[in-house]
């Protein structure tokens, strides 16, 4: 495992990743198992920080990540999604009675919701990389200068942001299962 056992950053498992390979390559040219073991050892260790580093719980409008850092989506996503479903049921509701200015009226609302959601979305993919970029520079920072109180305020910045935009990631993977690969219609 890395030196830092919380830290399970991509970056991290890239480093792990190259390290494996170049202890394999070693472990080919001297012949020695053990090094072609830890090689291998290095690699399974890459791929689950990388994993790792990749997760995040979603529950409602708060996502948490593999750090325990906590955020909440921005205002757009959860009433955009809520616009969303109940254009949905306008739309249903106006087909099933036959209703053509409920369904007309669903099917607008339910199409700005999704722009609505999707600003949302930005909103938080920017202050995502805002904040993990300040908290890496800010940990740099406070690590130089040796200021162990802001190098915490730093990594918490920074992990906040990673589970900003993981909850973002979380949403898009979600929609995207939503539509079967061969048309663009929604699976219900």
């Amino acid at each position: 495992m890395s030196s830092n056992k919380h830290n399970t950053s991509t970056l991290q498992s890239y480093v792990d990743s190259a390290t494996g390979a170049v202890q394999s390559a070693v472990g080919a040219v001297t012949g020695k198992p053990a090094d072609k073991k830890q090689a291998d050892d290095k690699k399974v260790t890459a791929d689950t920080e990388h994993d790792l580093s990749h997760t995040a719980a979603k529950a409602g409008p708060f996502t948490v990540s593999s750090s325990g850092a906590v955020a909440q989506d921005d205002p757009n996503r959860t009433q955009g999604s809520w616009n969303q479903t109940v254009g949905a049921a306008k739309e249903t509701v106006g087909n099933l009675v036959g209703a053509e200015g409920l369904k007309r009226e669903g099917i607008q609302q339910n199409k700005e919701g999704k722009g609505q959601e999707a600003q949302g979305q930005l909103s938080d993919l920017g202050q995502g990389i805002q904040d993990r970029l300040g908290g890496t520079v800010g940990g740099a920072v406070a690590g130089l200068t040796g200021n162990q109180a802001s190098k915490e305020a730093a990594q918490k910045q920074h992990d906040e942001g990673k589970a900003r935009q993981r909850g973002v990631e979380a949403d898009l993977q979600k929609q995207d299962q939503q539509y079967t690969p061969s048309d663009s219609t929604v699976r219900r």
